[in-house]
């Protein structure tokens, strides 16, 4: 099974940060997130609390994981 690079647009507020880079941590594939030309790896909890939470982000990788997928539909944007 080959596997596709992935993306999906969400939305976060504060207190769902640490959630999402517990989520992300998890996964044994590289997780990006980003707004306009803003990239920061997804697993580090500052990186993530630097970007506009008020605007929708863009969630990059490469890779499968059920409970990260499943966190990702929960917040879609």
């Amino acid at each position: 099974m080959s596997v596709v690079n992935s993306k999906k647009h969400i939305r976060l507020n504060l207190s769902e940060v640490a959630d999402f880079v517990s989520a992300a941590t998890k996964c044994n594939f590289d997780v990006d997130i980003y707004y306009n030309r803003y990239v920061v790896d997804a697993k580090s909890i500052l990186g993530v609390i630097g970007l506009d939470l008020t605007k929708p982000l863009t969630v990059e990788y490469r890779g499968y994981d059920k409970s990260f997928e499943q966190f990702l539909v929960a917040h879609a944007a």
